[in-house]
Formats: C-alpha cells, structure tokens, sequence
C-alpha cells in the first residue's frame, strides 16, 4: 500500500434545493455520466435491477484518449443522507453526503476515500499513464468539483 496519493478528496457544493430532491439525483448510480467527466456510462451489473447496499454496478471511464471498466458494489445507502460505493479495482470509496441546510437548501459533499491504501495495479497505472498521482489528483478534483456543479444545476433546474 505504497504511493504517494491523498487519503481524502472532498469537496462541497451548497444547493438550493430540498435534500429530497437531490438525494432523487445521487442515489442512482447510473445518473453519475450525466454530470462526471470521467465516467461515460454506469449499469447495473446482472442480477441487480435496484441501487441499493450490495448492489455491483459496472462503469466505462475513459480520461484523454484512454478508456478503462471498473467494478463497483454500494457499501453505504442511507436513504436521504449518504451513497457510498467501493471501486474493486483501485478500493477507493467514492460517496455523496447530503445535509439540510437552515435555508431549506441542501449541502452536499462528495468525497473519495482510502481506507485501504490504493491498489498497487491502480498506482502503477496512474504513475504510467495517467499523468502521474499529482497530476491525476488535480485532475479528480476538477471532476468533483464539475461533477458537484452539474448536480447543482440539475437540481435547482
């Protein structure tokens, strides 16, 4: 579990829209291309027809003129509050957060987490062709922060 990458990305992003109506966006994981730079389509893997805890989901990500599969399973689902998945191949936690605001609005956060380090393939991959763990860490915040921006704007729509 070596490399040199951050443990924790996060960013926030204030919505003027009730948590309802933005948990109705991030709770489904097929929505992410619709807002992600990085994730161009996101399905159900066989035998799941539901976004629930335990539900796999295949994406197809692609960053410059790469293209790559990976394999998700939802570790956290807290209906109004909090969607949590783990990518199998690199074990990073991607997660969106809601909280009521006292405006009515809502906050949201979405965050990457590595609660068991990154994988060494991942790593290998990142420093080989994608620009290296800094390069690509930038890179990953601007995708939050757009990812973040395209819920903000599909929810206050």
């Amino acid at each position: 579990m070596g490399g040199d990458y951050e443990p924790l990305l996060e960013d926030t992003v204030e919505i003027s829209a009730a948590p309802a109506g933005v948990w109705e966006l991030v709770s489904d994981v097929r929505r992410i291309p619709q807002w992600s730079p990085q994730v161009d389509s996101t399905r159900l893997r066989e035998g799941y027809d539901r976004v629930e805890l335990g539900a796999q989901f295949t994406n197809r990500n692609s960053h410059g003129g790469l293209e790559w599969t990976t394999h998700g399973e939802i570790v956290r689902f807290e209906a109004g509050r909090e969607i949590a998945f783990r990518i199998k191949e690199n074990w990073v936690v991607w997660s969106f957060q809601l909280e009521s605001t006292n405006e009515g609005g809502t906050r949201l956060t979405q965050r990457r987490e590595t609660p068991d380090g990154i994988s060494d393939l991942s790593l290998e991959l990142t420093d080989g062709y994608l620009g290296g763990q800094a390069e690509f860490t930038k890179t990953q915040r601007a995708g939050m922060r757009q990812t973040l921006e395209g819920i903000k704007a599909a929810a206050e729509a």
